[in-house]
């Protein structure tokens, strides 16, 4: 168990050095789901768990100042005592998504304490013209916060493995079936969330015809990507067009594009 903790850490402190290396997308629970898995040796559990939260987390990106729950540890520790404990799918649903909230606490007293520290030592630096201070700043800001959620998740997997155990075992039949049905509809949840981030005039037709497509056709998603792409290529290729042709002023000159001034 120590052994496994300690592993889960090193994932949460792999995916979670995106501020320190650069946006990998390592980070999602579709991806964290499989490393918990190898790591505890169920694979295909993993990273079933993994897809199924990865459909709840879909819209959770950062949006300027606002920062979603930390879907790290949701995803790890999630995944990870739904499959210490045998349950199913509904219960990393059920434990990652209170465990990314909490989690956000502690990311937020880091984001607003410590990380506004270093960067006024890394202005210090750079006034100086040190560039490897700034880069360690940098460095140092990054691995730091993969450092406290590794740390969290070693933390919590070693001391809550058992203890999520029993309080799931406690659990009677009908709150788990409530549970079960309720957590079904989380990844409507997510898509909501991811919708309302993308969808505006110019895409809504775009999408209820692909629910149209697939509502009425039955057009499998392979199709409905390929559909999609012949699409958007005719759109671009339409814009283009449109974008090459000449102006016409009220005048009637016409004005070229090409034209050099």
């Amino acid at each position: 168990m120590g052994v496994q903790a300690i592993l889960l850490g090193i994932v949460a402190f792999i995916v979670q050095s995106e501020y320190a290396l650069g946006t990998s997308l390592l980070s999602r629970p579709i991806v964290t789901g499989l490393f918990v898995g190898i790591v505890l040796g169920d694979v295909k559990t993993g990273v079933i768990m993994g897809a199924t939260l990865e459909l709840a987390f879909i819209g959770s990106f950062s949006v300027g100042g606002s920062i979603p729950p930390d879907v790290v540890t949701g995803g790890v520790l999630g995944t990870a005592f739904a499959i210490t404990a045998g349950a199913g799918t509904e219960t990393a649903l059920l434990l990652g998504l209170p465990i990314a909230t909490l989690t956000l606490i502690l990311k937020n007293v880091y984001l607003g304490l410590l990380i506004p520290i270093m960067n006024h030592k890394a202005d210090d630096y750079a006034e100086q013209g040190n560039y490897k201070g700034v880069e360690r700043m940098h460095l140092l800001a990054g691995f730091g916060l993969s450092f406290m959620l590794g740390l969290v998740v070693t933390i919590s997997f070693m001391v809550g493995s058992k203890t999520v155990g029993s309080l799931l075992n406690s659990i009677p039949e009908f709150v788990q079936h409530g549970l079960s049905v309720a957590t079904g509809l989380i990844p409507a949840l997510g898509f909501a969330m991811l919708a309302r981030l993308l969808l505006n005039k110019k895409v809504a037709p775009y999408f209820f015809l692909g629910f149209a497509l697939a509502a009425y056709l039955e057009i499998p998603v392979t199709g409905l990507a390929i559909f999609g792409a012949i699409v958007a290529v005719v759109v671009v290729n339409i814009m283009n067009v449109r974008a090459a042709q000449p102006v016409q002023t009220t005048t009637g000159e016409v004005i070229d594009d090409d034209e050099d001034f």
